[in-house]
């Protein structure tokens, strides 16, 4: 395996930055980033193959249809839960024509538990 990657974004060769900048003289190109594999994090994350999020979201646009169909998705997946209400005191404030006052009331909350 290699030591890098080159960007996958299909305009970074055109992103007009001194980093991209190679050649002498009068035979000066803009080239795609070399994207450097130090770190495991890197090597694990969407960043191995994208020098930015420009990048990334340029060949998203462009390769679309393409990605969906790696994988497509016909049907809406669902995860069974456990839906508990449970009420709680909060407060409130309000506004009575020259200064705010806090008022108790009973708040509820929906907490949601995985099923086992």
């Amino acid at each position: 395996m290699s030591d890098f990657n080159w960007c996958h974004g299909p305009e970074c060769h055109r992103i007009e930055t001194q980093s991209r900048v190679r050649g002498t003289g009068d035979n000066k190109v803009l080239r795609t980033r070399k994207i450097p594999l130090t770190s495991e994090y890197i090597r694990e994350s969407i960043y191995a193959y994208f020098c930015n999020q420009n990048c990334l979201f340029s060949f998203l646009r462009q390769f679309k249809n393409e990605v969906s169909n790696i994988a497509p998705v016909r049907e809406p997946k669902e995860t069974p839960i456990n839906v508990k209400t449970e009420k709680y005191e909060s407060h409130r404030y309000r506004w009575n024509g020259n200064e705010h006052t806090r008022e108790p009331y009973q708040a509820t909350r929906k907490i949601i538990e995985n099923k086992a």
